[in-house]
């Protein structure tokens, strides 16, 4: 299988060989989102805390706001954070390991008071959408659909979706946890964080206590399939 492999990923950059090597030789990533409610709910030491506990490689960060820029000074790492027009908040990652490119805000369909974008993040072997959907039902499963289409598989898509229901996105599967991770106006529990996946498998999801935030953050582990990586090397 191995050798197999070797073929055909022939002609790849060698550090990306390696790199997807090491993932179909066994390794995963623990994924963790989590949405911090801006400037009443998870303040900077807060989500240290989080990352101190729970050893994520990336944490995937929703209405994150200027005081979450001191992250990479108090636990290193690599941090990128974009702010939503006209906002004090927006989508924000950190990683334990380098980045392959800088991430970058890409720009979804929109309601008329909130303009939204997804953070696109090539990690190496696959790439992650950081979003925060917006609540209508029909508009955050067109934004979902308009970032599907950006992104080849291997690849995730995770965040606040606000959506209920199932996602009605082509090729990509739902593996996040089944637990309710919200209170929607504080008494009906709601499942809205979510994970998405296309040419990866989830060996572990599960939703974390709450703390700080009326989101419970999400954590998955990740891992690219044989056949998607190998389909990436062609691209």
């Amino acid at each position: 299988m191995r050798r197999q492999f070797l073929r055909l990923i022939e002609g790849r950059p060698r550090q990306q060989v390696r790199s997807a090597l090491n993932f179909v030789d066994g390794e995963s990533t623990k994924i963790i989102s989590w949405n911090l409610l801006r400037r009443t709910g998870a303040t900077v030491h807060d989500v240290v805390a989080l990352i101190e506990t729970e050893q994520p490689d990336i944490l995937l960060m929703q209405e994150a706001t200027d005081e979450i820029d001191m992250l990479p000074d108090i636990m290193g790492g690599y941090y990128a954070r974009a702010p939503l027009p006209g906002r004090i908040h927006g989508v924000a990652c950190w990683s334990s390991k380098p980045f392959a490119r800088p991430p970058r805000a890409c720009t979804i369909p929109s309601g008329a008071v909130v303009k939204r974008h997804a953070q696109i993040i090539d990690y190496g072997p696959f790439s992650l959408a950081n979003v925060h959907l917006s609540h209508g039902q029909m508009l955050n499963r067109r934004q979902l659909r308009r970032i599907a289409a950006l992104m080849p598989p291997p690849c995730a898509i995770l965040g606040d979706f606000n959506l209920l229901g199932p996602t009605l996105v082509p090729g990509f599967h739902d593996v996040g946890p089944k637990a309710p991770t919200h209170k929607m106006v504080d008494l009906l529990p709601i499942r809205i964080d979510r994970c998405l996946v296309d040419g990866m498998t989830c060996l572990n999801a599960r939703v974390l206590p709450v703390f700080a935030s009326d989101h419970r953050p999400i954590a998955v582990r990740l891992k690219p399939l044989i056949s998607a990586l190998a389909k990436a090397s062609h691209r």
